[in-house]
């Protein structure tokens, strides 16, 4: 069956046009909570709410909490909390679910509602496409003896930010260094700043201050330029950008340099070489050429999955290997966490440095990565660019001017109606140049 409303990150969009509606958010918890009361064992689910700091999201968690309630499933509020902190606090304290109200790295008005498992997983196809099957339904409510109650988890921000810290060597500390934090505005605020100071580094935040319309607005993992200008300007060691929801990381070092996910996965893949052999790891079709060389190089193995960590996650399950990324940020370590995790991500990067007494930027002189153009052309939503004959043949041209020099990947968006062109090339202004074709031809069609 085909997902309606799911996409590959949950349902995303425009906060007041559907789905994200007050009516259709509380249907989905509705619909969500008797699939969870139909299939689990409890026999009074229990399903954990948390959010990032949009100020749609109180109106979001309202509806979501009314829906739950009317399906007699009980909730538990944390209020901001990173996406990564509910899929750990969901599994920490046995519950039913766990929900996100965020749109992570999007504008302040979009927003979006993301599920994970009782095991701080995101949810399976059967289980979304179930609830997609109750949202045919027609809403009713239990009868009153049997409406879910809402009470606040207080203790939320305590407990994920020892959860962060237990995932740090206990035989290091981060003394001696000084640290910016880039919050982006977002769910991390008030958390990502403490784990690092209690850790021992002297730490600067900043985007630690949300007001509703702010978050990712020129900050965060995806406008690091705020970070490397507040790096230089302190004198800091080093600094770390998370986006929105806090799944995902950027770092940059003490000259400003930008590192992304396809670097800092090779870092972690080169630390745990030092104890020991690494099978292999998961990128995507996105993943920089470069990367996997490496890895060859090294002797460790390496897979391309669809772009989107929920299938970076599903090929590190099928090979049994513990660590994957893509390139925007989201990082996984399955000996750490369950799922991508920003502030989890930070603390492997840094262990690594504390091992080998290397600052950042003097890890990566066996990495120089290809230049990679990638472009966004906005669409109307259903637009399939494989079905166009004319792009479809302007990509083959263009394939065949990179042959044996760089690769094309074209695909859709699974979050927005956007294409997104990239162009690989080992001489960048042939990549900026084909991409540009590219898009323009998406453009004109």
């Amino acid at each position: 069956m085909t997902r309606k409303f799911f996409g590959t990150d949950g349902i995303r969009g425009k906060v007041g046009v559907a789905p994200i509606t007050p009516d259709f958010v509380m249907r989905l918890g509705y619909a969500a909570g008797k699939v969870l009361a139909q299939s689990g064992s409890d026999s009074r689910p229990t399903v954990l709410i948390g959010k990032d700091t949009r100020i749609s999201g109180y109106m979001l968690e309202a509806s979501l909490e009314a829906g739950f309630a009317a399906a007699g499933v009980d909730v538990m509020l944390s209020g901001p909390m990173p996406t990564p902190a509910i899929a750990y606090l969901t599994r920490a304290l046995r519950l039913s679910a766990g929900v996100v109200i965020s749109a992570s790295h999007n504008p302040f008005d979009d927003n979006g509602i993301k599920f994970f498992s009782a095991e701080g997983n995101k949810l399976p196809d059967d289980v979304e496409l179930a609830i997609e099957a109750e949202l045919e339904k027609p809403m009713q409510s239990v009868s009153s003896e049997y409406l879910g109650k809402a009470r606040r988890l207080r203790d939320a921000n305590g407990r994920y930010i020892e959860f962060c810290k237990s995932t740090f060597p206990s035989e290091l500390d981060l003394r001696g260094l000084k640290i910016v934090v880039d919050c982006a505005h977002g769910a991390a605020y008030d958390i990502a700043p403490h784990v690092f100071h209690e850790l021992g580094a002297e730490v600067l935040a900043i985007g630690n201050a949300p007001n509703g319309l702010n978050i990712n607005d020129k900050v965060g993992a995806t406008a690091p330029e705020a970070l490397a200008i507040a790096v230089r300007a302190n004198h800091a060691d080093l600094g770390i950008a998370l986006d929105g929801d806090a799944d995902r990381l950027v770092m940059v070092d003490r000259q400003g340099v930008i590192y992304d996910g396809d670097q800092l996965l090779y870092l972690m893949v080169l630390d745990r070489l030092a104890v020991g052999p690494v099978a292999g790891a998961v990128g995507t079709l996105m993943t920089n050429m470069a990367v996997e060389i490496a890895f060859k190089e090294l002797g460790v193995g390496f897979t391309r999955a669809k772009v989107g960590d929920r299938y970076v996650l599903e090929q590190m399950r099928e090979r049994g290997w513990i660590l994957g990324g893509e390139g925007s940020g989201h990082l996984l370590c399955l000996d750490k966490h369950s799922t991508g995790d920003g502030i989890v991500s930070a603390l492997q990067v840094l262990s690594a440095l504390r091992r080998t007494g290397k600052n950042l930027d003097q890890c990566f002189d066996q990495l120089k990565l290809f230049p990679q153009v990638l472009l966004n052309v906005r669409v109307s939503r259903g637009f399939d660019w494989q079905k166009n004959s004319a792009l479809v043949e302007e990509k083959t041209k263009v394939e065949a001017e990179l042959a044996g020099r760089g690769r094309v990947l074209i695909r859709a968006s699974g979050t927005e109606p956007v294409i997104r062109v990239m162009v690989e090339a080992d001489d960048n202004e042939l990549a900026t140049a084909c991409a540009r074709r590219l898009a323009a031809c998406v453009d004109k069609i």
